[in-house]
């Protein structure tokens, strides 16, 4: 289970059934929002970013062309915009605008009410639609594609019996067992197996709140599909605009994790709000690990995922204590060296749908992980040092083997070579070198 080497190809992106692609929308009812929103969104972000064209301004707020040019005359109409009179310098033609006296003072006091500007949010109805097309419990998940993705693990035979259902229910994982065997790598394993993409807001929208949800951070953006420029009628083709097309997203948080970083963030200077982590994942992967090693205790951390995880929506507040529900759609993945028993109570288990023992390697697979380190590092096995490892040294500790020790193993023997400026091999006196790094002694230390 410890990760060797990449195996050399790339991994295989899994691509979304047309249909789960946000369509464009066509007349600015499909938005939405009311018109005085969409109209101060269009001269905030006209003032911001000093955008004088339409094809800028559409590109800008994630709009067709035409519903960008209808924002731009209904805000001619009230006199906050006005012709200039010449072409764009650059736009091919287009006529070029600017914000009137009006349109500036109804801009800052736009922006004084919220800074936000740019994309259209997307409303909190719509986005919850769009969550549930290309949801997390969606995938067709194949034994081949899962052991593709575990391609550079030295698994026991019967984890992917049990990894497969877990991972295809897109519910709650707990991996639990004595650390250095592959908790992690399996589950970034995991992550590589969903593969796929997903379209994921620039914003939402919500009770006249704009929350912010892509996040360049987690969020990992692609190249929107090409059309083909034969089809007919290719703008119908198009996906929402206000939308990122995105790899799955993965979370990965550890003992850094704190109950309030699953709260929404609000920013008092914008006056807008950061979507939290859970948020972010949805389509894609929750990974907590080290669980209890945070500062939280581990029954914490559940109870504040009770709802979540079973109910599939998440419950967030505002800064004026109004609650709302979202979506809660990630395949959420704990890990800890703690048995179960000792951090949960019976409840709590009962909650997360799986619960998977990693455990250390038998005898054999930790001398297959060995050979196969061995070869990839390109040094040569001894038989001698070999011998000496598994009868002298393991037996120091019961025969308790890790799967991450031929790595640490190895490396050391490299490093002492390279200092000793002596060929690269193993031998009895090298393990014993190597293998008084792996521990401490257990002794007091005067002070």
């Amino acid at each position: 289970m410890m990760p060797l080497a990449a195996n050399g190809g790339p991994m295989t992106i899994q691509t979304m059934p047309a249909g789960t692609a946000p369509p464009s929308p066509r007349s600015l009812d499909d938005l939405g929002l009311g018109p005085v929103v969409l109209r101060d969104l269009l001269i905030k972000t006209m003032f911001r970013m000093t955008l004088d064209s339409v094809g800028d301004i559409a590109r800008t707020c994630g709009l067709p062309v035409p519903l960008a040019q209808e924002l731009v005359d209904m805000a001619r109409g009230q006199l906050l915009l006005e012709a200039t009179g010449t072409l764009h310098a650059t736009s091919r033609g287009e006529m070029a605008y600017q914000l009137t006296e009006t349109g500036k003072a109804r801009a800052l006091d736009a922006l004084a009410q919220s800074e936000y500007f740019g994309a259209v949010p997307v409303p909190l109805e719509q986005y919850a639609a769009q969550v549930a097309r290309q949801s997390v419990r969606n995938m067709a998940l194949t034994r081949a594609r899962l052991a593709e993705a575990m391609g550079d693990l030295i698994l026991p035979p019967d984890l992917l019996d049990n990894l497969g259902p877990a991972v295809g229910a897109g519910r709650s994982i707990l991996f639990y067992g004595p650390p250095g065997n592959g908790k992690s790598s399996i589950s970034n394993g995991i992550r590589d197996a969903m593969g796929g993409h997903i379209h994921v807001p620039r914003a939402i929208a919500h009770g006249g709140q704009v929350i912010t949800v892509y996040d360049p951070i987690v969020h990992t953006a692609l190249p929107p599909p090409e059309e083909d420029p034969t089809a007919l009628r290719r703008s119908a083709q198009r996906a929402d605009a206000r939308y990122v097309l995105c790899l799955r997203p993965t979370v990965i948080t550890g003992g850094e994790l704190t109950i309030s970083m699953l709260d929404l963030t609000y920013n008092p200077v914008a006056r807008t709000y950061q979507a939290p982590l859970q948020l972010k994942s949805n389509g894609g992967v929750f990974i907590v690990d080290d669980l209890g090693r945070q500062a939280e205790p581990p029954q914490a951390l559940i109870n504040r995922w009770i709802v979540p995880l079973e109910g599939g929506h998440d419950i967030l507040a505002l800064q004026s204590g109004e609650k709302f529900l979202v979506p809660f759609d990630t395949l959420v993945i704990f890990s800890t060296n703690f048995h179960p028993n000792e951090i949960f109570d019976r409840a709590a288990l009962r909650r997360i749908f799986f619960k998977i023992k990693i455990d250390g390697p038998s005898r054999d697979d930790f001398l297959r992980i060995f050979t196969l380190v061995a070869a990839k590092r390109g040094i040569e096995l001894d038989e001698a040092a070999i011998d000496h490892l598994m009868h002298t040294r393991f037996a120091e500790i019961d025969h308790a083997y890790a799967n991450y020790m031929p790595v640490f193993l190895i490396d050391q023997m490299l490093s002492i070579c390279r200092f000793e400026g002596i060929p690269a091999r193993m031998s009895p006196a090298l393990i014993d070198r190597a293998w008084a790094n792996m521990f401490v002694r257990d002794e007091s230390i005067l002070k």
